[in-house]
């Protein structure tokens, strides 16, 4: 299935404590938390699949794909109060966070 014209943010997360599962499922239990954001259309939490290819990054403990209809709506997600509080109560879980975003080619 072909997605257009939407706003794709993807976040990686890096764990202090990668093999901690009380960890994972505690940022786990925030992102579903997070995902009530009114201006969230659709998301994906994952972590990496068991696939080695040397194109492959597999450091990183757990994934976050959110879909927005536009660029505006994922600006509004920043400043929501659910996301800010996320951050609050769980930026502590993790040592490094890389963001992704893209729109369509075309």
């Amino acid at each position: 299935m072909q997605l257009s014209n939407i706003f794709i943010h993807h976040v990686y997360f890096w764990l202090h404590n990668p093999s901690s599962e009380t960890d994972r499922n505690a940022l786990t239990d925030g992102l579903t938390k997070l995902s009530a954001a009114a201006s969230i259309q659709d998301f994906h939490i994952g972590k990496p699949a068991a696939t080695s290819r040397d194109v492959i990054d597999v450091s990183y403990s757990v994934s976050w794909l959110l879909i927005f209809k536009n660029k505006e709506d994922q600006d509004s997600y920043q400043v929501d109060p659910i996301h800010l509080n996320f951050v609050k109560e769980c930026s502590h879980l993790w040592s490094r966070v890389t963001v992704y975003d893209t729109i369509d080619l075309a």
